[in-house]
């Protein structure tokens, strides 16, 4: 990923009423600040983030979409266990 390409994050937040919130973003402290200002998605503007749960990275922005989607497919128990391979 070199040149001036963008570097894509896929991150995971817990949020009130324990569920999470899967999403792609350029600056991670940038985005989870806007999610708990309640200006971020509509998910979270209903559930409050309550930490930035694990992330993953660096990625392309196809990369990144391609990531998000496969783990937006997962089961909540699954997305539990991705606490693990956080860095």
């Amino acid at each position: 990923m070199s040149g001036n390409k963008a570097i894509w994050w896929v991150y995971i937040l817990r949020c009130q009423g324990d569920v999470f919130y899967t999403g792609i973003t350029t600056n991670l402290a940038q985005r989870f600040r806007v999610h708990q200002q309640g200006k971020g998605a509509k998910f979270t503007r209903a559930h409050r983030p309550l930490e930035i749960w694990c992330h993953f990275g660096p990625y392309t922005k196809s990369q990144a979409l391609r990531e998000e989607y496969r783990i937006k497919q997962l089961p909540h128990s699954a997305k539990e266990a991705l606490k693990l391979s956080c860095p």
